[in-house]
């Protein structure tokens, strides 16, 4: 049984802040809702904090992330080095976004939606672990092309799909974050990617190896099947072990 998922509530001053507007700019969003609709109108409150208003904020992300494709229709980014990576803010002001947040905030609630990152970073002490997300350019300029609500174009690619993995091979093997993604019972690998970098499988946090194979991308993430089988037994649904 899949558990319902608490929304995150926040009010006009903090979704202000995240999109680089006022809070009188967020709440006449609301009121002029009719006027201002982009596919939708702005999301009803679901709480009330005073007399303050209280918004799911993954409805008002992604509300924004909709009228923010509309405003990059036809945006060319600066001309730069395909295989140049960038962090999440830098990522966000490539792409045309003005809220420098908008990357990291795709990434943590809208899991799938964001390409995942093409390396990841351990920073930090022991004590004070954090992690680095950075994307190549090319990634990015992909995403750009062919994010969703854009609609297919010829010659796009679909996503691909999950392998097929046992959960009765090995239990040394090595496998990466599709194989990975699809034992845990994701639909994607993007979701598989956010959740880890969220620290929601703990267990997985820290990789058992980092591939290095001739024709694959270098600092790849490998876990062994145990490992993965192990996060599976202790995460919460939805979802169940592919067989």
């Amino acid at each position: 049984m899949t558990s319902q998922r608490e929304p995150r509530l926040a009010d006009a001053a903090e979704i202000a802040a995240e999109q680089g507007l006022t809070s009188a700019r967020i709440s006449g969003l609301y009121t002029e809702r009719a006027e201002n609709a982009v596919g939708k109108t702005f999301p009803e409150p679901v709480d009330m904090r005073g007399r303050s208003r209280l918004w799911d904020h993954a409805e008002v992300t992604e509300w924004f992330s909709h009228r923010a494709s509309g405003r990059l229709r036809g945006y060319k980014p600066p001309t730069r080095d395909p295989e140049e990576l960038l962090n999440a803010a830098d990522a966000s002001r490539f792409l045309g976004y003005k809220n420098l947040n908008q990357v990291t905030t795709f990434v943590r609630d809208r899991p799938g939606y964001f390409p995942e990152p093409d390396v990841v970073e351990e920073l930090g002490t022991a004590e004070n672990p954090y992690r680095r997300q950075l994307w190549k350019v090319a990634t990015l300029l992909n995403w750009l092309e062919t994010r969703p609500g854009r609609g297919r174009r010829a010659g796009s690619k679909a996503v691909a799909p999950l392998p097929e993995v046992p959960v009765d091979g090995d239990p040394d093997e090595l496998l990466g974050a599709s194989e990975a993604a699809a034992l845990l019972g994701y639909k994607s690998i993007q979701s598989f990617s956010s959740l880890l970098s969220q620290g929601k499988l703990p267990l997985l946090e820290t990789p058992d190896a980092i591939a290095e194979d001739a024709g694959r991308q270098n600092g790849r993430q490998r876990w062994t099947r145990r490992r993965i089988l192990e996060q599976s037994v202790q995460r919460k649904p939805p979802g169940r072990p592919r067989r």
